[in-house]
């Protein structure tokens, strides 16, 4: 993009570019295992509504526990779900939650958020693949191109919407999303699949499970895919197309062989490569791997003990922009125990060091050009029984770090559970998304200017947040699930212009301030046993106000483009002969800055079992539209989802 062109003369003309700019910043630059039983994926799909609520979870509490009683608005989706969505990838995945706003900014590039603040590098919001959290500091988002797993490993993916701070830490402010994999031990057969199509190109993938001793399981698995550009307004390609491989393998081991569950260890890895298509320069190249272990010793139903420990290595180069190697160590203790007859205690620490490694180029900049930081932590929650019915659990998270010192982030929950069928519960937490290298080390640079440059006093941002819901099952068949939450944010990041008659440097800094609301609704339904239906609707609204002391021309307004309003209605259909017909069908509200307009766009899947071994399947996305934008500034050159249309063979052999 030319500077000059595209820039007038007036500061407010130049900041809603470096906005923008900083919201595309990707297109240019711990949890334990469940000690429940795990459920296999052909016990999920026989699973009736009813049997879906008694699903255990264990991100809301870091201990298992029914998903129908959780004292938090939490969201399931199974393996089943994503087999039968006929998603390809994890981002795609993620949009059976109507809770989620997704939206597909590039060929590699996502947005996705919990209630609210939603941009290319959304950062309120923490992912986690199997205890390994994948946000990078960078700008405390996640680079979803390179977040891939094999999805026919998936058990489930746990979305909780609003903070997860006091068990998870700094950054868990509007939601944790906890994907988890199968255990080994239930991937013991051999499983292929290959696959193409209109807009995904090629895709593939072969999995092997095993088994060493009579303890010891594995698998290991290798998977590719290529999925094509997407298309400019005017029905052009956008040459940004996204090529990547990737393999990996687990080990789980029994420790005493005599009494499964009692004590246990983890060993799995991954290592990908790939490249992203770019219309103006060469390709981007991405390439990591991660390898982590897990012990955990369960002394009773209600006491045990986990550690793990990771290490994360990512690259990425964008020729003549930007490139950074990282490397990430994580150590993560945990222990469960009960007090007493009413108390039910967790409490453990970390420590992460990340430290990384930056080429510069003479439009984008971090100085220092390689840091390390550190970030220690402590946690301590106590879940009171104070009636059978009624149940308290309070608790915080103390965690110091380079920028900002200690952290301190504490949470009260209540659930009232007065029948098998009815609960309600409430919450009142603090949470912090603290300082990262783009907060504090950025420089955006046209010729020797520097046109927008981070703060080493940036403070971290602050929520209080204020939720309330009620899950209630009337019929057998129809489960009801609703909540409200109310977020009170400060210290977000405001671009202050500097008093020169040009207004730069912009210098990033903490004088927003928000408030946000709404209301979330879930209903599932199965008016017969071969028939489903879900239902989901969100409503969200904010209102931002900047200090009286900012000079920050934008109002905020690039810290987040979010629709007031997002309507889901699936449905999944097991037909006679080994048939099945499955549809989704989704709305999302306009865009208001930049401005997106609203669409409804609808996927359907017909797949076949045509034995016990061999499935096939026929997906085609976004139906109702040749193409359409889901995030970006209205120009020619906008991005657009096509539709798509593919085939998939799956065998097990």
């Amino acid at each position: 993009m030319d500077f000059k062109n595209h820039v007038p003369g007036t500061a407010a003309c130049r900041l809603a570019l470096l906005g923008a700019l900083l919201a595309a910043l990707p297109a240019l630059a711990s949890v334990p295992q469940e000690r429940g039983a795990a459920v296999q994926p052909s016990e999920l799909k026989k699973m009736s509504i009813e049997e879906l609520m008694e699903i255990d979870v264990t991100s809301v509490s870091r201990r298992s526990e029914r998903v129908s009683g959780a004292a938090a608005a939490i969201t399931v989706i199974t393996g089943e779900d994503i087999r039968r969505s006929g998603a390809n990838n994890l981002p795609d995945a993620l949009r059976l939650s109507v809770s989620l706003h997704v939206a597909q900014f590039d060929g590699r590039t996502w947005a996705i958020s919990a209630r609210g603040f939603n941009i290319t590098t959304a950062n309120k919001l923490l992912v986690l693949i199997d205890g390994r959290s994948v946000y990078t500091p960078l700008f405390s988002g996640v680079f979803w191109d390179v977040q891939d797993i094999m999805l026919e490993d998936v058990e489930r993916i746990e979305v909780i919407r609003g903070p997860g701070a006091t068990l998870w830490g700094a950054n868990a402010v509007n939601g944790v999303i906890n994907i988890l994999t199968k255990s080994a031990r239930d991937t013991q057969d051999r499983l292929a699949n290959l696959g193409g199509g209109s807009e995904e190109r090629a895709f593939g993938s072969f999995r092997q499970g095993g088994k060493i001793g009579e303890s010891t399981f594995y698998r290991a698995y290798g998977k590719y895919s290529y999925r094509d550009a997407l298309a400019f307004e005017d029905g052009s390609s956008a040459r940004d197309p996204l090529r990547r491989a990737q393999a990996g393998f687990r080990v789980d081991r029994d420790m005493d062989p005599k009494s499964p569950g009692r004590g246990s260890f983890t060993l799995q890895g991954d290592a990908y490569k790939g490249t992203s298509g770019e219309a103006i320069r060469a390709d981007t190249d991405l390439d990591g791997g991660n390898l982590l272990g897990r012990w955990s010793r369960s002394t009773a139903e209600d006491a045990g003990l986990d550690v793990q420990v990771y290490y994360d290595r990512t690259h990425r180069l964008i020729p003549d922009s930007f490139e950074e190697h990282r490397d990430t160590v994580d150590l993560d203790f945990q222990q469960r125990f009960p007090l007493g007859r009413r108390h039910d205690i967790v409490w453990g620490g970390g420590y992460r060091v990340t430290s990384d490694e930056v080429e510069n180029s003479a439009s984008v900049a971090f100085l220092p050009d390689h840091r390390t930081q550190s970030l220690f932590s402590a946690f301590l929650q106590d879940e009171v029984e104070i009636s059978p019915s009624l149940r308290l659990t309070a608790g915080s998270k103390l965690e110091v770090n380079d920028s900002t010192g200690l952290e301190v982030q504490p949470s009260v929950r209540f659930a009232w559970t007065p029948s098998e069928t009815r609960t309600v519960w409430a919450a009142v937490s603090r949470a912090v998304r603290t300082p990262t290298r783009l907060d504090e080390d950025l420089r955006f640079l046209a010729g020797p200017v520097v046109t927008v440059r981070g703060d080493r006093d940036f403070e971290s941002e602050e929520l209080i947040a204020y939720e309330l819901g009620y899950r209630r099952q009337p019929l057998r068949n129809l489960v009801l699930d609703a909540a409200l939450f109310y977020n009170v944010y400060d210290n977000l990041r405001s671009q202050e212009t500097s008093a020169t008659p040009s207004g730069l440097p912009v210098v990033l800094a903490n004088k927003l301030e928000a408030e946000t609301w709404g209301l979330e609704l879930r209903a599932s339904y199965q008016p017969l046993a071969w028939w489903r239906l879900y239902a989901g609707y969100a409503l969200f609204d904010k209102e931002l106000r900047l200090d009286p002391d900012s000079r920050d021309p934008t109002g905020g307004k690039f810290e987040g483009n979010d629709p007031r309003h997002r309507f889901m209605l699936r449905s999944l259909a097991d037909l006679p002969g080994g048939f099945e017909l499955d549809g989704l069908l989704r709305y999302v509200d306009e865009l208001p800055f930049p401005a997106v307009e609203a669409y409804t766009e609808l996927d359907l899947r017909l797949g076949w079992r045509a034995t016990d071994r061999l499935d096939l399947s026929l997906v085609g996305q976004n139906l109702l539209h040749g193409s359409h934008p889901e995030f970006g500034i209205p120009s020619p050159t906008r991005q657009e989802v096509e539709r798509g249309l593919s085939g998939k063979v799956t065998w097990r052999f």
